[in-house]
């Protein structure tokens, strides 16, 4: 898997397309996306309009909180999969656990590690779990998640989630990865914090030349996370993966975990049930 991908969470399907191609034209060979994003077919026609070969693209998606269940998942496999216009998945993942019904997320996962058996996915792993999360389904099932993609960013640095991840060499991929998707906004504009906007991080910018986003994902892919920013801006796109000509201090590093307020953007994975998000 690519260290380094584009997401599409929050790309408009009109704009998705276009933002594949741009995305490949520049060296990315990793999009994720997801049922719930509503965009997967316009995922697979950027794929097939970059002419790139199908094996040179890791393609992600991932299972809905309705459709967790043995059977339900075996389905919904078979739509994304459809969807997307592709024969096969290199990386398939449980959006998200629901921990009121986590037997029927343990269901899901099953028939995930079917569809491994069969060799329609390549990999399988999770999306927010936490350790606890994690712990029991590895408890319960045979093979260990490929990967936990998780919010993770310079204000939610999820220590023990990595930790945790690192111990049953699960790899922590890192979604809103700059800090730049946010749920829980406050009621007064003005109370919204931003990484990008940190001091440390415009500090950092100036002294490598780069900007203070490239600086975050620099820090990410150093401390062997993979990450996938989401953009449908051309520009910002190339600025993304503009991250390999440069390397980060041991002590920069340190300044930017220091940074950590435990401010979750997201959701509280605890808390979700099946129709959370409707």
């Amino acid at each position: 898997m690519p260290a380094l991908g584009l997401g599409v969470y929050r790309s408009a399907p009109e704009d998705t397309a276009g933002a594949v191609r741009t995305a490949l034209g520049n060296g990315y060979r990793l999009i994720d996306t997801a049922a719930a994003y509503g965009n997967e077919a316009q995922v697979g026609e950027g794929i097939t309009g970059s002419g790139l070969d199908r094996s040179e693209v890791f393609v992600t998606t991932k299972l809905w909180n309705s459709e967790h269940g043995f059977d339900a998942t075996l389905r919904a496999f078979d739509t994304s999969l459809h969807s997307l216009g592709l024969d096969y998945l290199d990386l398939y993942l449980i959006h998200w656990p629901i921990p009121a019904e986590f037997d029927a997320t343990i269901a899901s996962y099953q028939a995930m590690e079917k569809l491994l058996d069969e060799g329609r996915v390549r990999a399988i792993g999770v999306s927010n779990f936490t350790e606890k999360h994690l712990e029991t389904l590895i408890s319960r099932t045979t093979v260990v998640p490929a990967v936990n993609q998780v919010e993770l960013h310079p204000f939610f640095t999820q220590p023990a989630v990595r930790d945790a991840d690192a111990t049953h060499g699960v790899i922590t991929q890192a979604w809103s990865p700059i800090g730049g998707v946010y749920s829980n906004h406050p009621a007064d504009p003005d109370d919204l914090v931003r990484p990008l906007e940190h001091p440390t991080l415009a500090g950092l910018a100036a002294r490598y030349g780069k900007s203070p986003a490239q600086i975050v994902l620099r820090w990410h892919l150093q401390q062997g996370r993979a990450v996938i920013p989401k953009s449908v801006r051309a520009n910002r796109i190339a600025e993304n993966i503009d991250v390999f000509d440069f390397a980060l201090t041991s002590e920069d590093i340190d300044a930017i975990d220091a940074i950590d307020i435990v401010l979750r953007g997201g959701s509280d994975p605890d808390l979700v049930e099946a129709h959370t998000f409707g």
